[in-house]
């Protein structure tokens, strides 16, 4: 499975460019960080799944425009969105997740979330602790992509890391950059994934159209998903599948 986590500026930059850049790099899953969250959010968010090629999975609005976005191979099954505190003068933040499916029934189900912490390093650990504690509480795999607003030697950054695979380190591309695109200083978005799945290939797509189309890189993965454990066989260890 590809997946792309994307802050995507809320659309503010070259929207011709940032659909191009997405449509070719194909991806199942796209996560995306400043999608729609206001006025007529609903239909923004589908022109832009369309803009992509891909559909609306979940997000909006509710989960302060983290958005998830599939290819028609996915399945997406339960939805849920959390909400953090608000931090007076600051925008409030929150994230979202989804049960999913892709391929045959021997690949298990797994969820996707997404987030995108605060700007104030004074809030920014509070956000990290629910986000963490709401994905402590999952029991399928998850992938999650977000925009963490601090690069890893970050408090808030090794809370969220915390017993995940870091899909940039598992790959050895720990050093690549993500933000700004003018200037590309730090990794502060991240894909980061629960230890059942393999990340077989890892990028930051800077490219000509990434620079147009937002003051981020889009963080592309390339995942081997956990087979799907039968009934009564729960407690055994299952090999990753295609």
């Amino acid at each position: 499975m590809r997946v792309l986590s994307y802050n995507v500026h809320s659309q503010r930059d070259d929207v011709a460019a940032l659909a191009a850049a997405v449509r070719a790099a194909e991806p199942d899953v796209v996560i995306v960080q400043e999608g729609p969250r206001r006025f007529r959010w609903r239909h923004k968010t589908g022109a832009l799944a369309a803009a992509l090629g891909l559909v609306v999975g979940a997000g909006g609005l509710p989960s302060l425009g983290n958005v998830i976005l599939t290819s028609l191979r996915v399945r997406v099954g339960r939805t849920w969105h959390r909400q953090f505190p608000l931090t007076q003068g600051r925008h409030m933040r929150g994230a979202v997740f989804a049960e999913c499916a892709v391929g045959s029934a021997t690949t298990a189900p797994f969820v996707v979330a997404g987030s995108h912490l605060g700007t104030d390093p004074t809030e920014r650990p509070g956000h990290a602790t629910l986000l963490k504690r709401e994905l402590s509480e999952l029991r399928l795999p998850v992938v999650l992509g977000a925009d963490l607003n601090e690069n890893s030697g970050g408090a808030a950054w090794r809370t969220v890391a915390d017993g995940l695979t870091d899909a940039a380190v598992a790959a050895g591309r720990a050093n690549t950059r993500t933000f700004p695109c003018a200037d590309p200083r730090d990794r502060i978005d991240a894909l980061f994934v629960d230890p059942r799945i393999v990340v077989t290939g890892y990028d930051v797509l800077d490219t000509p159209q990434t620079r147009r189309a937002s003051d981020h890189f889009p963080v592309l993965a390339d995942l081997l998903l956990p087979a799907h454990v039968p009934a009564g066989r729960t407690g055994t260890r299952s090999a990753p599948t295609g």
